[in-house]
Order: structure tokens, then sequence, then C-alpha cells
């Protein structure tokens, strides 16, 4: 093995990290967890934590790119989990549309309402994933120490 090969997570170590919040959102869908509560702040934090222990831990060489990733694949579980429990995190009475967008079909409505959902996930894994990137980045830096002058 090569010292100057680059230090990744697998593909499956990504998947299983981002996976590690989902819970969260089921349980936040189906009204069993609440936030404001320490068991969501649990629930909350420790996957972020363990994401940037991980990629410490590995000291993988580029720890805020892998994080954006990881970010936004949980991104893309938190828009098919709440699609998947849209229905049940509403409690059977789906929201309407108002205004003069009222009038739609029931049926265009809700493809409305679910589309617009799908950016808001998207841009909630992006941002989980820049923070704990940046927080990652700085504590690997702090870790390795300056680098020598050339």
């Amino acid at each position: 093995m090569s010292l100057d090969r680059p230090r990744r997570l697998p593909v499956l170590a990504l998947l299983g990290l981002a996976l590690l919040g989902v819970p969260r959102v089921i349980l936040h869908d189906l009204d069993l967890l609440h936030e404001g509560t320490a068991v969501n702040l649990a629930f909350v934090a420790v996957p972020l934590v363990a994401w940037v222990a991980v990629v410490l831990l590995c000291r993988v060489d580029r720890p805020f790119t892998t994080l954006l990733l990881v970010g936004l694949l949980h991104g893309a579980m938190l828009v098919v989990t709440h699609q998947l429990l849209w229905s049940a995190s509403f409690d059977g009475s789906t929201p309407r549309l108002g205004g003069n967008l009222a009038g739609l079909d029931p049926t265009l409505q809700a493809v409305i309402l679910r589309l617009a959902s799908v950016p808001s996930g998207l841009a909630t894994g992006a941002l989980l994933g820049a923070v704990t990137g940046a927080a990652a980045w700085l504590l690997s830096r702090r870790r390795r120490g300056p680098r020598p002058v050339r």
C-alpha cells in the first residue's frame, strides 16, 4: 500500500453515516419525538457527532467534502422518508393550498406540496454536511498541527 494513497471512506460507510439520522426523522414524522426535549436533542446531536468522529478517527483527507456528501445523502434520505410518511405525519389530513390555488384539484395540490418539500430536505442535509464538515476540517487541521515550511 502506497503512503500517497488518499484516505477516503467507502461508499457503504458514507451511506451508513447518512442513515444514522433517519430514526429521528421517522420518530418525528410519527409524532413520537418532540422538539425541545432532551431525547430529541440526543437524536439530533449523536449522529452529527458520529459523523465528525468517524472522519477524524479514519483521518480522511478531505473531511469537509466527505461530510458534505454525507449530508447530501442524509438530505436525500430525509426527503424519501418524509414522502413515505407524508400521510402519517399529517394525521391523514394532508395540507392544502390556499388563496388563488385553493380551487386546484386535490391531487394536483398534493403533488405541488410534495415537490415543494424536496428542496428543503436537500438543503437541510447540505447545511448539516457543511457545518459538520467545517468542524471536522478545523479539528483535523488542529490535530495535524501546522504544515512544515518548505
